[in-house]
């Protein structure tokens, strides 16, 4: 079989790294990381769902580099002080030192709590991000974000870590429930929407084989997320401007997750898809975009079988108000002012302060009334 890995180079100086992305890089994980390595040795930090699915895989892959490995219980709730104090606990117990690897080993919960925990180990260690989701694969294992959430918001505790290494495998991805497949894939059509019109065209064509498990399609549809993700986080490593337009979404998102409890009501994509079918339609009522731009996001979103509004969210929701009021708790604060990513058409995101609360007030009300 040829090989059709291919790498992404995130350049940020001294703490540049490699994306390799491709199907089979479990199988030569070992060569991967060797030269990173000073003694051959990793410590991995998963979770028990892709622990049993893919451990031993990552073992055999590894060769002669020894493994020891914890498994966290799966899930968004694991991203907290409990779960992350026992990592760094038993991280101590396997006499991590500072050269070191930590290894990332699943969805985007792992890669976040594991980095958070390299960040702080012995005041910073290397980790590599082997994400296993769709979801770690374009967008939460490139760039160096980690952390855990708190019981006042999601990822509001945390530091800037750039990993070693990305291995994005995009063999395990057949290995993903349907479910956590689309919401990846929430996380995936934001790209096209905050600055890519082509790619989300290609999407429109291309997204159900996506779906479906055509890899030449996973392939470039991670590729290309993680290429614009990398150019981004380059411009702007640490959210002082341009970065904030990933969060496309990520505003109203992060509110529904605080509202659903992390839970399972709701994934992290899938409120990312119904988030920024919300900016759109924000954007539409502030005269930003054309009436047809949110019609369009929705179909596609529809058309992938994926939640496009707060209808979908199973349950009871909080009022527009108390919604509102859990968006102010948010990262992207700014001199008590939120930030909101808005678009002026499909490709077309960028980052502002200048919202009115009463239009925000009006477009979740007027969702909250069509459920």
């Amino acid at each position: 079989m040829t090989d059709t890995t291919e790498t992404v180079h995130v350049d940020l100086g001294s703490r540049s790294y490699d994306v390799r992305i491709g199907a089979g890089l479990l199988a030569r994980a070992g060569a991967e990381i060797a030269p990173f390595l000073k003694r051959r040795r990793v410590a991995v930090l998963t979770d028990e769902t892709v622990g049993e699915l893919h451990l031993d895989a990552l073992r055999k892959g590894l060769g002669d580099i020894a493994m020891t490995a914890l498994a966290l219980p799966a899930g968004e709730a694991t991203k907290g002080w409990p779960q992350f104090s026992r990592a760094v606990d038993w991280l101590l117990a396997e006499k991590v030192e500072r050269r070191d690897i930590v290894v990332a080993f699943g969805g985007g919960v792992i890669g976040d709590l594991a980095g958070f925990a390299a960040a702080v180990l012995r005041r910073g260690v290397r980790f590599v991000q082997i994400p296993t989701s769709l979801l770690a694969q374009v967008d939460s294992s490139v760039g160096g974000k980690t952390g855990i959430n708190s019981v006042h918001g999601k990822n509001l505790i945390g530091a800037f870590h750039q990993p070693a290494l990305v291995l994005a495998d995009i063999g395990v991805l057949g290995t993903l429930p349907a479910r956590d497949f689309l919401s990846g894939y929430g996380e995936v059509v934001k790209y096209g929407l905050l600055g890519d019109a082509a790619f989300f065209d290609w999407l429109e064509a291309n997204g159900p084989a996506l779906a479906a498990g055509d890899m030449a399609a996973r392939q470039y549809a991670v590729r290309r997320s993680v290429e614009m993700k990398a150019r981004i986080v380059e411009r702007d490593e640490t959210e002082e401007g341009d970065r904030a337009l990933l969060n496309l979404g990520h505003t109203f998102c992060h509110a529904l997750e605080t509202a659903t409890g992390y839970s399972d009501r709701l994934l992290h994509g899938e409120g990312v898809a119904i988030g920024c079918a919300l900016a759109f339609e924000l954007s539409q009522r502030l005269g930003l975009c054309s009436q047809e731009a949110p019609s369009r996001v929705r179909a596609h979103l529809k058309a992938m079988g994926m939640k496009t509004d707060l209808a979908d969210i199973p349950g009871d929701l909080p009022d527009a108000e108390a919604l509102l009021a859990l968006m102010a708790q948010d990262k992207k604060i700014v001199d008590g002012r939120l930030r909101f990513i808005l678009a002026r058409g499909i490709g077309e995101a960028f980052v502002t302060s200048d919202v009115p609360g009463e239009a925000v007030r009006k477009v979740l009300g007027e969702a909250l009334a069509r459920r």
